[in-house]
Parts: C-alpha cells; sequence; structure tokens
C-alpha cells in the first residue's frame, strides 16, 4: 500500500512539473501571433477643404486625381475663386486647409509673419513654416478669335485704349490679375478711372469672368494669365515683362485653422513633387 502511494505521488509531481513548463509557452503564443493594431485598422479618410485662385482650377482638379493614388484616404475638396475673394472667406472663418494665393499680397494679409503695411488687420492665419512660392505665371493681352480690332501689343494697346478705340476686360482692383492689370496701366501712364468712365473698360470679379468676356468676344481684348489663356484656347498677342507688373508669384500655405495639418502639409509637399510639377509646367505655369 505504501509503495502504491509512493508512485501515486511521483506521478502527481511529475504531471505538475510538466504543466508548470508548458505554462509559459501556452501564455506567450497569443503575444507572439497577435497583429499590431496599426495594421489591423485602415487610415481613417480624411477631408483636406484647398482655397485656390481660379486660375489653378484646371491644374488642381487633375492634380487631384493623381493624388488618389499617394494617399487614397485623402479626398481633396476645392473652392476656386479670386485671391482677394478666398482671403475674406478665410478672414471670417471659412473652414480651409491650404491656401494657394494667386499674388503676395493675399498671402501677406493672413501671415503675421509679413509686413504690418500689408497686413494692417494683424491677421495670424498662416502656419509657421509652411508658407511656400510655389509657382510662377505670365500676365499675357489676349484677343478674340480673329483678332477683330485688330491689336499687336501691349503698346498698341495702350495708344487704342487712349483713343478710346477699344474694349477692354480686366480683373477687378481685389483681384491679382487686376492689380497686376493696373500696374501695366500705370506703366504706360493712364489713368484707370478715366479709362474707365471713357467706358472702355469692362470688369470680371475673377480670372475666368475675363477669360469669358474674351472667348465670347464681348470685348476687343483682355488681360489674363497665360495659363488661362492656353485652357481657354486664346490667342496671347504680347506678355507682360517684370517691368511693366512685377513677377506673378502663387504663394502656398497651410492654415493653422485647419482641421488635418499634417494631412494638409503632405499634400503641399506633393505638388512641389515632379509628377506635380510636369502638370503645372503642361499649361504655362514655372516653378519658382
Amino acid at each position: 500500500m505504501k509503495k502504491f502511494l509512493s508512485l501515486l505521488l511521483a506521478e502527481l509531481m511529475v504531471c505538475s512539473l510538466a504543466a508548470c513548463g508548458t505554462a509559459p509557452a501556452s501564455s506567450a503564443a497569443p503575444e507572439a501571433t497577435a497583429a499590431p493594431a496599426s495594421a489591423q485598422t485602415a487610415d481613417e479618410p480624411v477631408e483636406l477643404v484647398v482655397f485656390a485662385a481660379a486660375s489653378l482650377t484646371e491644374t488642381l482638379t487633375e492634380i487631384a486625381e493623381d493624388y488618389k493614388a499617394v494617399a487614397p484616404n485623402v479626398t481633396l475638396t476645392f473652392n476656386f475663386d479670386s485671391s482677394g475673394t478666398l482671403k475674406t472667406q478665410i478672414q471670417e472663418g471659412a473652414a480651409c486647409d491650404v491656401f494657394l494665393s494667386a499674388g503676395q499680397k493675399q498671402m501677406d494679409q493672413l501671415d503675421a509673419a509679413a509686413d504690418p503695411a500689408v497686413n494692417t488687420e494683424g491677421l495670424d492665419f498662416v502656419a509657421e513654416g509652411s508658407r511656400l512660392d510655389l509657382l510662377e505665371n505670365k500676365v499675357t493681352l489676349c484677343v478674340p478669335e480673329g483678332n477683330p480690332a485688330g491689336i499687336t501689343s501691349f503698346d498698341d494697346l495702350a495708344d487704342k485704349l487712349a483713343a478710346g478705340t477699344v474694349l477692354m476686360a480686366m480683373g477687378n482692383s481685389d483681384v491679382p490679375v487686376g492689380q497686376y492689370t493696373q500696374k501695366i496701366l500705370s506703366y504706360y501712364g493712364l489713368d484707370e478711372a478715366a479709362l474707365a468712365d471713357a467706358g472702355v473698360l469692362t470688369y470680371g470679379t475673377n480670372v475666368k469672368e475675363v477669360t469669358t468676356q474674351i472667348t465670347e468676344a464681348s470685348v476687343d481684348c483682355g488681360i489674363v494669365y497665360g495659363t488661362d489663356a492656353f485652357n481657354a484656347g486664346l490667342s496671347a498677342v504680347d506678355t507682360a515683362t517684370a517691368e511693366m507688373c512685377g513677377q506673378v508669384i502663387y504663394p502656398a500655405a497651410v492654415l493653422k485653422t485647419s482641421a488635418h495639418p499634417e494631412e494638409a502639409q503632405a499634400f503641399l509637399d506633393y505638388l512641389s513633387t515632379p509628377e506635380a510639377m510636369a502638370v503645372f509646367e503642361a499649361v504655362g505655369f514655372a516653378a519658382v
């Protein structure tokens, strides 16, 4: 009997030791096979709201299609208008992640780091370190099909405006293309107010409206960006020099009010890549 009990106790001890030896292995198994949480959860969808100058409509729409392959979880929603209108909307609280302006002035008016003489209201919307000069454009003198007024150059236009024999379309004073046009008129010593009173000027609230007036031949000519002339199939009879109106630089920045600053910066970075620049350059933009 004692011998039996001794054998029984020995067997129980062996079983206990075996159980203790295998326990760590079994508890470690789930940890070794568990997938990382990040691998189990797909990137959450993000909507980026991009405010952009009207002259960027065609290029950014194309780039948005290409960007789907780069960031499939990001949806780009665009608001295209004159840079002045967009600046006002941002200032009034409109949701916006990235701003692309057709002029430095409108970006400066939102940038606390800009000259206070331009940012007169002390606005602080531009995220520090995100602003860059993205593109350069050209200002062109365009005519309707057939060029009925026979306009050949800016010099010729200046003479005909002074004589009151042509009707020209230009952007409003709060629109960058209108501001560049004002510089050209000043370069030739022409008084915009006097020309308007003489009935030889018409206006557009953005560059697309000016382009439409030329395309529809409701005017004899108009001043628009070279990229808009290209996209509309217009004939450009002359191109303004930097001496006439300065450089046409498009700044871009992430805004401090962005709900998705990391994704906004990633999209802004993408706009400087060779792939995106190829789209811009195809219509006449140039990298700065």
